[in-house]
C-alpha cells in the first residue's frame, strides 16, 4: 500500500512536471519566436544602420539583464520554492504572507537598480557614448518588472503555470508591437537616427511589463477565492514574525541572484574583453569588431536562445516540485524528479539543437540576410546551446534541493575557467572564441552538478542509458535527414534569398519533425519520458505501430 502511494505519489509529480513544462515551454518559447521575428521587419527598416543597431541592442540588454537580475533578487524563483515549500506542508497562509513581505523588498531593489541605471549609465557605457541612452531608457523596465516577476513566482508556487506562460505571451506582444511602431515612425522621419530608433527599441521593455503585470493581476484575482479556501482549511500560521520571512526571502534570494545571472555573467564577460583584445590584436576598426561582436552576441544569440527557452521552461517547473518533496523529505521522489527532468532536458533539447544547425543556413538568411560568417558562427551556437541549457536546468534542480552555496561554487569555477581561456580563443577564432569559452566552462559546471547529484541521490544512470543514447542517434538521424533535403533545395533554388530560404526551411522543419517523431515512437522513446498511455495516444492518432 506504501509502495503504490508513493509510486502514484511520483506518477503525479511526472505529470505536474509535463504539464508545467509544457505551459511553460509555449509560453517561452512563443514569446522567443515573436522577440525574435521582430527582427525582420526591424533590420529592413535600419537599412544600413542594422549591424551597429545590433550591436548597441545587445550592449544595453546584457547590462539591462544584469540589473534585472539584482533587482529581482533571485525572488521570483525562491518564492516559488518557498512557497512550495509551505504549500507542501499545508501551510498555505505562510506562503500568503511572503508574497506581501516579497513585495515590499523587490519593489525597493527596482526602485534602487533603476536610479543607479539612469544616474550611473555613463559609467557602464563601456566608452561607448550611444549605450548611454539605451541603457537608461531599460531602468523603466527594472523598475516595474520586480513586482511582475515575483507574482509570477508566487502563482508558479502552486504549480500554475498558465499565467506566468501567458503573461509573458502577452508581454513580447506588447513589446514588439511598440518598437516596430516605434522604429518605423523614426526611420521613415530620420533616416539617419538609428540610435534614438534603438533607445525606443529597449525602451519597449517597459510597455511589454505593463502587459505582463494586467495578465497576472487578473489571474491572480480569479484565484484569490482558491488561495483563501486553502489557507482557511490549512494548518494556521506558526509564530513566523514579518521580519523572519524578509530574511528567509533575502536569504533564498541572494543565490538565486548569481546562479540566475550566470548565462548573463557570460555575456557581460564577453562584451567587456572582446573588442579590447580585438583592439589589442590590431588591424582590426571599430566598425569591424562591432560587426562581429553583433555576429555572435545578438545574431545568432536571438536564435539559439530560442532553443535555450525550453531549458528555461522545464528549469521554472522542476524548482516548486523538487521544493515541495525536499519539504516533506521524500528522497526517492527528489531522484526521480532529478532524473525525469535530465531526460526531459534531453529529449527536448538535443534535437532541438542539432534541428537548428541543420536549417542553419536557412533560418538566418530569413532574419537576417544571407552571411557565411553569420551561418557558421550559428551553427556552431546551435551546439553550445545544448551546455547552456543544461546548465539552467542543472542550476535550477540545484537550488530546489537547497544546494545553493555548492551551485555558486560551481559557477565560480566556470567563471575562472571562461576568464582564463576568453583571450586565447578570441585570438584563434574570433567570433566563435567567446562562444567556445563560454562552451566549456558551462560543460565543467555540468559536470559538477550531475556528479553532485549522483554522488547525494545515486541517480540510474544505467537505466538512463539507452533513451539517452536512442535520443543522440535518433536526433543525428534527424539532422543528416534534414541536412540533405537542405542540400537537394539549394541545388534548385538559390539559398542566398530570404523568401526562397523560408520556403526552403519549411520542409525542412517538417522532415526534422516527422523523423524524430516517428523513430521516438516508433522504438518507445516516448513511452519512457511522457508514460506509457500518452505515447499511445499519439501513436493512435498518428497512426504508428
Amino acid at each position: 500500500m506504501a509502495e503504490d502511494k508513493q509510486e502514484k505519489s511520483t506518477n503525479d509529480a511526472k505529470a505536474k512536471m509535463l504539464s508545467g513544462s509544457a505551459w511553460m515551454t509555449a509560453g517561452s518559447v512563443t514569446s522567443r519566436i515573436i522577440g525574435a521575428l521582430y527582427i525582420i521587419p526591424w533590420t529592413t527598416w535600419l537599412g544600413a544602420y542594422s549591424t551597429q543597431a545590433n550591436a548597441l541592442y545587445a550592449q544595453g540588454y546584457n547590462i539591462y539583464n544584469l540589473f534585472l537580475v539584482v533587482a529581482t533578487a533571485g525572488i521570483p524563483s525562491a518564492i516559488s520554492k518557498l512557497v512550495a515549500h509551505y504549500n507542501g506542508i499545508n501551510e498555505y497562509s505562510v506562503g500568503r504572507r511572503l508574497y506581501r513581505s516579497g513585495m515590499y523588498v523587490s519593489m525597493a531593489m527596482g526602485v534602487i537598480c533603476a536610479t543607479i541605471m539612469l544616474f550611473g549609465a555613463n559609467l557602464l557605457n563601456n566608452g561607448d557614448p550611444n549605450v548611454t541612452p539605451v541603457i537608461r531608457s531599460l531602468a523603466w523596465a527594472v523598475l516595474v518588472i520586480p513586482a511582475m516577476s515575483i507574482t509570477r513566482g508566487f502563482l508558479q508556487g502552486y504549480n500554475w503555470m498558465a499565467p506566468s506562460a501567458m503573461s509573458q505571451f502577452v508581454e513580447q506582444v506588447f513589446r514588439v508591437v511598440y518598437m516596430l511602431a516605434a522604429t518605423y515612425f523614426i526611420m521613415k522621419m530620420h533616416p539617419t537616427h538609428w540610435v534614438p530608433a534603438v533607445t525606443q527599441s529597449t525602451f519597449a521593455a517597459f510597455v511589454g511589463a505593463i502587459g505582463a503585470i494586467l495578465v497576472l493581476g487578473f489571474a491572480y484575482l480569479k484565484h484569490l477565492g482558491e488561495m483563501n479556501q486553502l489557507a482557511t482549511q490549512g494548518v494556521q500560521d506558526k509564530d513566523v514574525r514579518t521580519r523572519e520571512l524578509i530574511f528567509k526571502i533575502i536569504y533564498q534570494a541572494i543565490p538565486f541572484i548569481v546562479i540566475e545571472a550566470g548565462i548573463t555573467i557570460f555575456q557581460l564577460i564577453d562584451q567587456y574583453t572582446f573588442k579590447r583584445v580585438m583592439t589589442m590584436m590590431g588591424g582590426y576598426t571599430s566598425y569591424q569588431i562591432n560587426a562581429v561582436y553583433a555576429l555572435f552576441a545578438f545574431n545568432a544569440n536571438k536564435l539559439y536562445m530560442i532553443v535555450i527557452s525550453l531549458a528555461s521552461a522545464m528549469a521554472a517547473t522542476v524548482i516548486p516540485l523538487l521544493a515541495t518533496a525536499r519539504a516533506q523529505s521524500n528522497q526517492k521522489s527528489m531522484r526521480d524528479q532529478i532524473e525525469n527532468g535530465i531526460m526531459l532536458f534531453y529529449f527536448v533539447m538535443i534535437p532541438a539543437s542539432l534541428g537548428l544547425a541543420a536549417v542553419a543556413q536557412q533560418i538566418y538568411t530569413v532574419f537576417y540576410r544571407y552571411d557565411a560568417a553569420g551561418v557558421t558562427i550559428l551553427e556552431f551556437a546551435a551546439f553550445m546551446a545544448i551546455p547552456f541549457g543544461l546548465y539552467t536546468v542543472g542550476a535550477a534542480m540545484m537550488q530546489g534541493i537547497s544546494e545553493n552555496k555548492k551551485m555558486m561554487k560551481f559557477l565560480a569555477i566556470g567563471v575562472m575557467i571562461k576568464l582564463i581561456i576568453q583571450a586565447p580563443l578570441i585570438f584563434f577564432l574570433k567570433g566563435m572564441g567567446p562562444l567556445l569559452a563560454t562552451g566549456i566552462s558551462m560543460m565543467v559546471i555540468n559536470y559538477l552538478i550531475l556528479h553532485s547529484f549522483n554522488m547525494e541521490f545515486r541517480l540510474r544512470f544505467h537505466q538512463m542509458a539507452k533513451p539517452t543514447n536512442q535520443i543522440l542517434a535518433y536526433s543525428l538521424i534527424m539532422f543528416v535527414a534534414v541536412k540533405a533535403v537542405m542540400m537537394g533545395i539549394n541545388l534548385f533554388v538559390s539559398p542566398y534569398g530570404r523568401y526562397t530560404a523560408f520556403f526552403a526551411l519549411i520542409p525542412g522543419v517538417i522532415v526534422g519533425v516527422s523523423v524524430f517523431g516517428y523513430l521516438a515512437l516508433r522504438f518507445r522513446l516516448v513511452d519512457e519520458i511522457m508514460g506509457q498511455a500518452r505515447a499511445n495516444y499519439f501513436r493512435l492518432k498518428l497512426h504508428v505501430n
